[in-house]
């Protein structure tokens, strides 16, 4: 084996929840095929069973933990039974996530929305706070969370969805921030528009999902707008891995942002607000534009 072909997670332990279908499930595998051992977390035993099966024909080894990571119990749960097996945790890849009630605001379920919220938000939020003591203790650790339509863009009539993505990147800036210092890096995914199952409810939904059920219905008939889950994987294994280096605090779009290319850039990129959930006015547009182009300049040599 050549140094290039060096798998990129050899020994290392990763939490992916969410793995039992869609872009979790490719995470899984992908994560499976650089050389993790996966600890493989979703509320269905029987598609963490496939997963795991997957993987195993990899050569990884894998648990399953069948787990609701809205429930603040269970997501402990998960964090500490990994630790308990495996002695380490050195990823955590949340993929979990839900669209909650599709329509107007005024005639949505608020429990449904407020469960949304829970599956989107509180889920990382509990997996964040039961692993970063440990992350901290150990003095390293990869934090990827999973955003999403509305998170930087209006998304009508899937407000729930919209409003817990934003707050999810936030959620992951804010502690970027804070483990900084700890060698932790947490950065977030946009895996582009990915025609997995959950694309069905907006389908379901017709018309009351707003314009978005348009552009879901081409991407289902004629695949136009959409990307492939694989974007988001490969995005992952960057992100989990020594390439990323000091990486922290971004909002990464996996199919149209230029990760390949920042190995070894991760200092120089955190230094700028490239890549983040920010707003664009008078005031941060004139120091972004000079940012992209000294950025684009140091990269082109």
């Amino acid at each position: 084996m050549t140094k290039d072909d060096k798998l990129k997670l050899e020994r290392k332990v990763a939490i992916i929840t969410g793995a039992g279908r869609g872009i979790g499930q490719t995470i899984a595998q992908e994560f499976a095929s650089q050389g993790a051992r996966l600890f493989l977390a979703a509320r269905t035993r029987d598609e963490l069973e496939e997963t795991s099966v997957i993987c195993n024909n990899l050569g990884v080894e894998t648990n399953i933990v069948v787990t609701d990571i809205s429930k603040r119990d269970q997501a402990q749960n998960l964090v500490t039974t990994t630790i308990r097996i495996a002695g380490k945790v050195d990823i955590l890849v949340n993929c979990a996530g839900v669209y909650g009630p599709i329509g107007p605001l005024t005639e949505v379920d608020l429990s449904h929305w407020e469960r949304a919220v829970a599956i989107n938000l509180f889920g990382p939020l509990y997996l964040c706070q039961s692993l970063i003591p440990y992350l901290k203790n150990q003095g390293q650790g990869k934090i990827i969370l999973f955003s999403g339509g509305g998170a930087t863009t209006p998304l009508p009539n899937i407000s729930s969805y919209a409003a817990s993505k934003a707050g999810l990147v936030r959620l992951a800036d804010t502690i970027a921030e804070e483990l900084m210092s700890f060698n932790v890096q947490v950065n977030v995914i946009a895996p582009g528009l990915v025609d997995t199952e959950l694309q069905n409810d907006v389908l379901d939904a017709s018309h009351r999902a707003g314009p978005y059920y348009e552009k879901i219905k081409k991407a289902r008939e004629t695949g136009e707008g959409a990307v492939s889950p694989q974007l988001a994987a490969d995005l992952a294994v960057f992100l989990a891995s020594e390439d990323s280096g000091s990486l922290t605090g971004k909002l990464i779009s996996a199919p149209h942002d230029p990760w390949s290319e920042w190995v070894d850039k991760g200092d120089e990129l955190n230094a700028t607000q490239m890549y983040t959930i920010r707003r664009l006015d008078p005031f941060t547009i004139k120091p972004l534009v000079k940012e992209i182009g000294r950025f684009s300049h140091s990269t082109a040599k």
